[in-house]
């Protein structure tokens, strides 16, 4: 009898714990109270008590504006356009569900967290129009599950980590308009799904690695207005499924090599010397520019 009274004095004092914690749970809107940490530090990171559309902290997680959350955990934040200003937080990594991040279009500033690298399920990542400064770190390519990673018109610098070749789901990677150098990782023939690779208006000099040329789902590539030399490789000729071509305002000694593609595919296809005798379609190039930053992917909610 003793041993069943010891119980039962135990199971009392458990039980407004358990009350307590399941009461916390629903009040959060179904998330831990880490994740639910992590987007506070965002909010007040990023003063959200003048965004575009705030969030009211008294409601659960999952009302709050651009949360999406699945299962208890969040699973999407997409707060485009929402003058955000201010540092992505460090602790931002803590989100180990997250399959959608898009902050595109605020004023973002500082440093990527490192701990971005440990969002292993995510699958979007779209920083776009922002003013970040610094380097992407160093083991992005730990993010295998990426399938769109889109960084263009920031204050990126420093060399194109290797390791973006192990991101082999990407299909969509833009770093344009930065302050990025060095060379073109030859890793990057390695993304056998890459349909777009944008990398204008950076610093980057060298060759064109031939190795671009196994990217055969590859379908807009642009290179224009950087500092690459050498001769535009043969193997570029292999990419059948190229539509948007652009490499002007380079420092190529050879494109010879160009008269090898077939023109007739191209929508747009911009270089610097125009005596090659080929002919492309006409078209309004302007409505084929990679901007369209709003996440559309709907695999969260699978």
């Amino acid at each position: 009898m003793k041993i069943y009274k010891l119980l039962w004095e135990s199971k009392k004092r458990f039980l407004p714990i358990l009350f307590l914690c399941c009461f916390n749970y629903m009040v959060t809107g179904q998330v831990s109270q880490i994740e639910r940490h992590v987007l506070l530090d965002l909010y007040n990171n990023t003063n959200g008590e003048k965004w575009t559309d705030t969030w009211d902290l008294e409601k659960p997680v999952s009302e709050w504006y651009g949360i999406t959350v699945k299962d208890g955990h969040v699973v999407a934040i997409a707060l485009f356009k929402n003058n955000l200003v201010g540092n992505l937080p460090e602790r931002i990594g803590e989100l180990k569900h997250l399959i959608a991040l898009n902050l595109a279009f605020n004023s973002l500033s500082g440093e990527l967290p490192n701990s971005l690298t440990r969002l292993y399920k995510l699958r979007s990542l779209k920083l776009e129009m922002n003013r970040l400064r610094g380097t992407l770190p160093i083991a992005i390519g730990d993010l295998k599950s990426l399938k769109e990673l889109t960084v263009f018109n920031n204050f990126l610098s420093g060399e194109i980590p290797t390791s973006l070749g192990k991101i082999t789901n990407l299909k969509i990677l833009n770093l344009s308009s930065n302050n990025f150098k060095g060379e073109i990782p030859d890793t990057l023939g390695q993304l056998e799904n890459l349909e777009v690779l944008g990398l204008f208006e950076n610093s980057l000099d060298g060759f064109i690695p031939a190795e671009i040329g196994n990217l055969l789902k590859l379908k807009e590539l642009v290179l224009a207005n950087n500092q690459l030399n050498g001769a535009v490789p043969k193997a570029l000729g292999q990419l059948a499924s190229l539509q948007i071509f652009q490499i002007q305002n380079n420092h190529f000694n050879s494109i010879e090599n160009l008269d090898h593609m077939r023109s007739e595919q191209f929508l747009v296809f911009d270089y610097d010397n125009k005596d090659t005798g080929m002919k492309f379609k006409k078209i309004d190039a302007a409505k084929t520019r990679m901007a369209d930053t709003e996440f559309e992917d709907d695999e969260h909610d699978n």
